[in-house]
């Protein structure tokens, strides 16, 4: 068990970053956190923070000498240094559960053999490849990028094979994998926390609504039934289990009617859709991730009222600051915001959660600000 007063390393300083460290200053530990961007959001409440790359030799050494146990915040960060580091430190979540989530091609890999319900992929590591699709394989289809996508961006949708094998090309022939479009009706989200000892406990389910392939809003609970959720819960624990993994770990299902699902994509850290237990849960994502990793017993995950999640874009800062009144008059509204020093279209800045009596209405209240919030004049300069 590690105590408040040791410091905590985190790899990687963006919003997720930041929220962990916030979660550790809060419950008395140091943080040191590592990203290259010298103002990454997490530096502000970090304890000291290294702007260098993730295989710099300096900062490895530093944070062997100064932090007792390390997590990440993305699953970008090399698996060499995070097995450098595990040799003499505790890292959570392991190097070899980061390797699965960073490639895409041996994620679903991993998740076929081991019997879980994906969709049907093919992966493309040369031309030739794609030569070898079954005549059964359905377009138009989904070309990804094997590493490095996140939030819509590494791949795109294609019509047909000789499209694909077209944006292959311009993409310079990096591994991607060709996944067939699946048509749902939900895409869900488990968020859970697996201790040391392979104990787990289940944040409420989330129902997620993307714009242009990033996610937009998130409510829970997720209105599937008890019977659909205690199925997702059940699968979402054996991949943890399956992976030998141990801390927060985010797997996304689309819902396909019926009680059926496919498994869309694992993320081995706290997730965007996971936002709304900030202020939703008796424990935070964030805090859970501070608790397993000090093998401190977990938090209690129970809901504390319905709840809505949504994301700020850069895209409200194009004619300046948005008008926050328009949130801050709710008295119901929290506002995150992630202290980024520039908007960009596509970034995500903050997120706000509504808490309600009712998760239907407490999406629709907030799609209505969402859109209030966009129509507004922003402040004065």
């Amino acid at each position: 068990m590690i105590l408040p007063g040791a410091t905590l390393g985190v790899l990687g300083g963006g919003q997720l970053g930041r929220m962990f460290a916030m979660s550790a200053r809060s419950m008395g530990y140091r943080v040191a956190s590592w990203d290259p961007d010298p103002n990454a959001p997490a530096r502000d409440f970090s304890t000291c923070h290294l702007s260098t790359g993730f295989e710099d030799e300096s900062a490895i050494a530093c944070f062997l000498e100064n932090v007792q146990a390390i997590t990440t915040e993305f699953e970008n960060v090399p698996i060499a240094t995070l097995e450098r580091l595990s040799r003499e430190r505790i890292v959570l979540p392991q190097p070899h559960s980061v390797g699965i989530c960073q490639d895409r091609i041996r994620e679903k890999t991993f998740l076929s053999r081991s019997g879980f319900p994906v969709p049907v992929f093919h992966p493309v590591l040369r031309t030739a490849d794609f030569e070898n699709l079954s005549g059964s394989f359905l377009f138009p289809a989904l070309l990804k990028k094997s590493r490095l996508g996140y939030d819509g961006k590494g791949q795109a949708l294609v019509q047909n094979l000789p499209e694909a094998v077209r944006l292959f090309s311009e993409w310079g022939e990096v591994p991607c994998i060709l996944e067939e479009r699946v048509t749902f009706l939900r895409e869900i989200s488990v968020v859970l926390g697996r201790g040391r000892g392979g104990e787990i406990r289940y944040f409420p389910l989330s129902e997620n609504i993307h714009h242009q392939g990033v996610l937009e809003m998130s409510v829970a609970p997720a209105n599937i039934g008890e019977r659909a959720s205690e199925k997702l819960r059940s699968i979402s624990g054996a991949i943890a289990e399956k992976m030998e993994y141990t801390g927060i770990l985010a797997v996304e299902y689309f819902m396909l009617g019926d009680d059926r699902f496919l498994v869309n994509e694992l993320a081995p850290r706290p997730h965007n859709s996971g936002h709304f237990t900030l202020d939703g849960c008796r424990t935070s994502q964030f805090e859970q991730q501070v608790r397993i990793l000090c093998d401190l017993p977990m938090g209690e995950t129970t809901l504390v009222s319905p709840v809505a999640m949504g994301n700020l874009m850069g895209d409200l800062w194009g004619k300046g600051e948005p008008d926050w009144s328009v949130l801050l008059s709710d008295p119901r509204v929290k506002l995150h915001l992630y202290g980024k020093s520039e908007a960009r279209p596509g970034r995500k800045m903050g997120h706000f959660t509504l808490l309600g009596g009712d998760a239907v209405q407490a999406l629709e209240e907030t799609r209505k600000l969402l859109q209030k919030l966009r129509e507004s004049r922003p402040l004065p300069a």
